[in-house]
Formats: C-alpha cells, sequence, structure tokens
C-alpha cells in the first residue's frame, strides 16, 4: 500500500486522512471525526462506546473500520482506527449531530477533489503552489521545489523499471545520493537543519535544491544509459550521479566563498525573507 499522510481541515479543525494510490481511497481517523461532531472531551471514548454499541446491534461498519498509521499529538506514528469515505458516511448516521450534513459535504468534496487531481495532474500542481504560497513561501522557491518533485519522481520510476522496491532500497539510493554530493545522510542532513518529521526538501534552498535536482537528475541519466541489474550496480550509479552535483557544489563554494549546505530551514529561511522585506 502506497500511502500519503494529509492533515485536512473542517471549520479549523484538523482530520487526519490517508490517501492510498492503490485502492484510490482516503481513510480517514474515526477519532478526529468523532471530535468535529461531538466536540466530546474524549472523543476515544466516545467512539470506544458507540464502536461497542454498533458491534452489538450487528452493524458491520464499526467492525470493517481498518486501522493505520498516523501521526499523533507527540510526533510519533501510531495505529488508529480509521474509515474509508463510504463507511465514514455509515458511521455519521449513528452520531447525533447538526454537523453531520455540512460533514458529509465536506467529505464529498474532499473526495472528489483528490479524484479530479488524478485525472488532471495540473489541479495538483495547482494545490501544491497554493499549498506553499500560503506557507510563505516565493515564487522562485516554488518553483524550484515543484521542478524538484518532478525530477524525484523520474528517478523512482527508473528504480521501479529496473525492478527496486519503494522502502529500504529508494531510501538506500537516496541516502547514497545525499551523503555523495552533500557530505550527510538524509538523517544527518535533517539533523543539521534541525528537523525531527518535517520534509527534507521543503527545507532545503534553492542553491540546495538545484544541486539535489542535478544529483538525482544525473542518477536517472546514467541509470538509463548503464541499465544497473544488480543493487550494487545501483549503488555505484548512485554515487556516480552525486559525483556530478558535489564537483559543482565544490565549484559554486570556491567561486562564492558561501558553503552550499547549511542549517537554515523553512523558518528560519522564512523569517529572512520577512527582515529583508
Amino acid at each position: 500500500m502506497t500511502q500519503q499522510n494529509a492533515i485536512k481541515l473542517f471549520e479549523e479543525k484538523k482530520v487526519r486522512a490517508v490517501w492510498d494510490n492503490e485502492t484510490e481511497e482516503w481513510y480517514f481517523s474515526v477519532i478526529d471525526v468523532i471530535a468535529v461532531l461531538t466536540d466530546s472531551p474524549n472523543p476515544r471514548k466516545y467512539w470506544s462506546v458507540l464502536k461497542t454499541r454498533l458491534v452489538k446491534e450487528g452493524n458491520q461498519t464499526a467492525t470493517n473500520c481498518s486501522q493505520l498509521k498516523m501521526p499523533a499529538p507527540d510526533g510519533k506514528m501510531r495505529l488508529t482506527d480509521v474509515a474509508t469515505t463510504e463507511q465514514l458516511f455509515r458511521l455519521i448516521q449513528s452520531v447525533p449531530s447538526p454537523k453531520a450534513e455540512p460533514f458529509k459535504l465536506w467529505i464529498a468534496q474532499v473526495a472528489k477533489e483528490r479524484l479530479d487531481q488524478l485525472q488532471d495532474p495540473e489541479l495538483s500542481i495547482n494545490q501544491a503552489m497554493a499549498d506553499y504560497k500560503r506557507l510563505g513561501y516565493s515564487d522562485n522557491w516554488i518553483n524550484q521545489r515543484l521542478k524538484s518533485i518532478e525530477i524525484r519522481k523520474e528517478l523512482t520510476d527508473e528504480w521501479k523499471r529496473c525492478g527496486l522496491q519503494d522502502g529500504i532500497q529508494f531510501a538506500t539510493l537516496t541516502d547514497i545520493i545525499y551523503q555523495t554530493w552533500a557530505g550527510k545522510t538524509a538523517k544527518e542532513y535533517k539533523l543539521f537543519k534541525g528537523l525531527k518529521k518535517e520534509n527534507l526538501r521543503d527545507n532545503m534552498t534553492n542553491k540546495e535544491l538545484v544541486l539535489n535536482m542535478l544529483a538525482e537528475l544525473s542518477t536517472k541519466e546514467i541509470s538509463v544509459v548503464t541499465d544497473p541489474e544488480t543493487f550494487a550496480e545501483h549503488e555505484d550509479v548512485a554515487r556516480r550521479g552525486g559525483s556530478i552535483a558535489k564537483e559543482a557544489r565544490i565549484k559554486l563554494e570556491t567561486e562564492t566563498g558561501k558553503a552550499v549546505v547549511t542549517p537554515l530551514n523553512s523558518k528560519k529561511h522564512l523569517k529572512l525573507d520577512e527582515e529583508n522585506d
């Protein structure tokens, strides 16, 4: 299951959701939905009591709810009950709330927007641009970030073509690319920038993004022409691709006297931009 975690807002209240690319379904946190509908001080207990009652009544909706890992308040990924759009519609009928109807419309709209984006990728790009803009990123940075997403996908598509698996193999090769051009693994890079769960690329400067794009683009191009078969060969290709960006980094640092890899993250970077306005 290829998943993408997201936070959706309904009347300024957070509802955690996971998009499953394989089933093309949103899975929503049931506890978050209960919190929205009931304003209960303990939505977890409310759901526990409701689930027990529904099971006793022979209602299969509660029984069919799955569990997926979602970010908890402490920042850790924890298992929680989730429901699809269809399951949620049935659950909402069991929760007396004046918010039921507007919440149903909200769920339907969230599902429709995602399906529309799958049919028209330009909508996804527009949404990403709006999200980054809302967070305060500059237009120049946003353009670089969107391009980096495209280049990263081309690289992972190439890895998939070669039979590699998303997960540990992708992570290992990505670490090699980072280590080669930036001198740090992804974990070390994030620690250097003071990050925890945040996306590393969302916290790169323009220069870092450009050089990382060069490293990933080079890795993809070398892979296409060499067609590596073993994982060891893929590791070698990743080092070669990263080396091209490393040479560019060293050259740029020599010419400017400034380090490319910096501890700046999005908060510090945005703050600097605000001070310069």
